[in-house]
């Protein structure tokens, strides 16, 4: 099996890379193409890359390529995990929106959708390489954020693509850990957005155990999501972490104003990082890694690219074609609910009807959702201003007006028809 990492040179490589050595019996990689347009982060990467899978007695070959044809030509998948601007533009993704009065997060409200501005155009140019040029059946794997509107794209423009988040997996590991289990001993019923989603069960052996955990661990499973104990009291189920920008909006703000932006410590994290992944002797993931975000990605990768290679599993948390499941939005939308790989596609799990203020906040950023990838597709600053009135951490129109006036500011490098 070929696998083409495109943004390759990320400082989370050595993550997925550690997990292909440890899984080497699931998943058989013969070669890992890491294509990047950066060359000192490619070097660098690429160099650990090798070590590690040196040290592990792993056979695959790496190649190291800026060219996004090379690096995807004869691939059987593709991830796809890019940022596009990097940490400058993720600073200021988290900084500008405050200047309004709203979060600045790079992946929800005004912040993230100026992400999906600049990533959606890249992302698909590159699937129109691996359509042309990777082996016949190739699957896109979309790691990039925002996942769901990325990996509508995809699938809007007829690719063959899934959306993976490690939000699902990381639930998993902690409520196995919680319960003394093997994590695949532990299914979740995870439903919703990427990036917006609930834990409405957690079960073991066919038994729910969610609300003798909401009972017993209730300060725990609190603090875990940065959430207050009579929320999740209320709610009955555990919100994802990123559910606290609308839960909680107004103290995260204060928060935010408070501190550094994420992109910095990030940054510095990344620096530190690179300085390791340079030194011929270091062969091993460090730990400072772990600071750096992404906690069980690779293993979410590796299952996923085992269940597509025909690997027999259970249903995972994937980002894919709603096609009925979730009744009140389009069949043409992107949720993040359990699936299995059945013949060739992603078949999702059945899911029970939501409650009235959960199903009404999906609607809601479905909503916005759909404007936003219709804005960066077509380009336009009425579709920016319809998009970001939308979205229910603005809703007021002279609010939009100027988010879309500073959105458009700090991202006319990126966007050809802004300038």
């Amino acid at each position: 099996m070929k696998l083409a990492i495109v943004g390759g040179g990320s400082t989370y490589t050595p993550e997925l890379i550690d997990g292909f050595a440890r899984y080497r019996d699931i998943l058989p990689l013969e070669e890992v193409a890491l294509v990047d347009p950066d060359p000192r982060r490619l070097e660098l990467v690429g160099g650990m890359v090798r070590r590690m899978l040196a040290r592990a007695g792993h056979p695959a070959r790496v190649v190291t390529t800026s060219d996004v044809r090379e690096g995807v030509t004869g691939a059987d998948a593709v991830l796809i995990q890019l940022r596009v601007g990097g940490q400058d533009a993720r600073h200021a993704d988290e900084t500008w929106p405050h200047e309004v009065g709203c979060i600045g997060q790079e992946t929800t409200g005004p912040g993230g959708f100026a992400k999906a501005l600049r990533t959606v155009p890249v992302v698909l140019r590159i699937a129109d390489e691996v359509r042309a040029h990777a082996a016949p059946g190739a699957w896109i794997i979309d790691f990039t954020n925002p996942v769901g509107i990325v990996t509508r794209a995809l699938l809007q423009a007829g690719h063959r693509a899934v959306g993976l988040c490690n939000v699902a997996i990381g639930f998993q590991r902690r409520f196995a850990a919680m319960l003394g289990v093997d994590p695949d001993e532990v299914a979740l019923g995870h439903v919703g957005l990427n990036h917006l989603t609930w834990e409405r069960s957690v079960s073991v052996a066919g038994r729910d155990i969610l609300p003798e955990l909401l009972r017993d661990r209730l300060g725990d499973l609190a603090d875990d999501v940065h959430a207050s104990p009579s929320l999740l009291t209320q709610l009955g189920v555990v919100p994802s972490y990123y559910l606290r920008y609308f839960y909680a909006h107004d103290l995260v703000l204060a928060e935010q104003l408070a501190e550094p932006s994420r992109a910095e410590a990030v940054r510095a994290i990344e620096n530190e990082l690179l300085t390791m992944y340079a030194d011929p002797s270091v062969d091993q993931k460090p730990e400072a890694l772990e600071r750096r975000g992404g906690a069980f990605y690779s293993e979410a990768a590796i299952e996923l690219l085992a269940a597509i290679r025909g690997a027999d599993a259970p249903a995972r948390v994937v980002n894919l074609r709603n096609g009925g499941v979730l009744p009140f939005l389009p069949d043409d939308h992107v949720i993040e609910v359990p699936a299995r790989y059945v013949d060739g596609v992603f078949v999702a799990e059945p899911v029970a009807a939501l409650d009235d203020d959960i199903r009404g906040l999906v609607s809601t950023v479905a909503g916005y959702e759909r404007l936003a990838l219709d804005a960066a597709v077509q380009g336009g600053r009425d579709r920016v201003v319809r998009a970001m009135r939308a979205h229910p951490l603005v809703l007021q129109h002279d609010r939009a007006e100027r988010l879309t006036d500073l959105l458009l500011h700090e991202n006319r490098g990126f966007l050809e028809w802004a300038r």
